[in-house]
């Protein structure tokens, strides 16, 4: 009976350092953020209760919260798409049988390691009106560039770019499930004359769509959650063209002190975040194909033409 309850008991002393890390820094926090959610909660002073006081604030007189988020979502549109497709143009350029590729791959994976800090640090010199790397390389071609962290048409495009900088964990998920795909699919492709672009749209495509939207839903998340590089690139200006909603979250809670509000607008976000997920899950069934349907798929077609 001992060595029984010592091999029950086992595995979760195992994963214990991870349930108590999740409680302590992920559930509890989640919670308590929910809870204070319902106060007017100031860093230092008494706090009230306002029952649902902060988020019917911010839905009837905070006029930056409509705005913010309608900053979020006009970058997000822009950034989810062209953070996918780099990926994904990327993980076919490594994916290619050439001579020194695997340095090409740790070229491309290095961004994503380096910190928000440095990657925004590095771009606003590159982007400088006045002295940036870019606008000098446009100048040699005759294009005059524009101010892209001060003119408020350019400013959320340069945040943009700058986001689609560190696509190297995307682009080696999709590098992984591409290497998986067999040889001999595009060998008989190859046999009945499909072409390379026949081929990405006829087998690759198709077989990557689960990945695809395992980095939708990630790019999607990660878009919403942008902080550190508008902070640090325009400060949410000029004009506050590029004051995400992140950032208005963050300067509630840490620059005006009202965690309670603060809460408030995080809890909003994750919402907002949660139904965009659900709609995603719910189209994915038009043009996901996971490899046990293709299969299904195949044996099907097969009966029908013995028939």
């Amino acid at each position: 009976m001992k060595k029984f309850k010592w091999k029950t008991v086992t595995p979760y002393l195992f994963i214990l350092p991870w349930i108590i890390g999740f409680l302590v820094f992920t559930l509890g926090p989640l919670i308590f953020s929910l809870c204070i959610s319902f106060f007017d909660w100031p860093v230092v002073g008494e706090r009230t209760f306002v029952g649902l006081g902060n988020y019917i604030e911010m839905f009837t007189q905070d006029k930056q919260v409509l705005k913010s988020l309608t900053i979020s979502i006009k970058y997000a549109a822009i950034f989810v798409p062209l953070n996918i497709c780099i990926a994904l143009f990327l993980a076919m350029l490594i994916s290619q049988p050439l001579k020194g590729i695997k340095v090409y791959r740790t070229i491309f994976y290095i961004p994503a390691v380096v910190s928000g800090v440095a990657t925004s640090v590095i771009w606003s010199w590159v982007l400088n009106s006045d002295y940036g790397v870019l606008n000098y390389l446009l100048s040699l071609i005759g294009i005059e560039g524009p101010n892209w962290l001060v003119d408020p048409a350019w400013a959320i495009l340069a945040v943009v770019i700058v986001s689609a900088f560190g696509v190297g964990t995307m682009m080696l998920v999709f590098y992984t499930n591409i290497k998986g795909i067999s040889a001999e699919l595009y060998e008989a492709a190859a046999l009945d004359g499909a072409g390379p672009v026949r081929q990405f749209f006829s087998i690759t495509l198709p077989i990557i769509t689960p990945t695809l939207l395992f980095n939708l839903i990630t790019s999607i998340i990660s878009s919403f959650q942008q902080v550190t590089l508008v902070m640090l690139l325009t400060g949410g200006g000029p004009m506050k063209s590029t004051y995400f909603y992140g950032l208005m979250t963050y300067n509630n809670a840490f620059r005006h002190h009202k965690l309670g509000y603060a809460s408030a607008n995080a809890w909003v976000m994750f919402i907002i975040i949660l139904c965009l997920t659900a709609l995603v899950f719910k189209s994915s069934s038009m043009w996901v194909f996971y490899e046990n349907e293709m299969n299904s798929g195949s044996k099907k077609k097969k009966k029908r033409r013995k028939k």
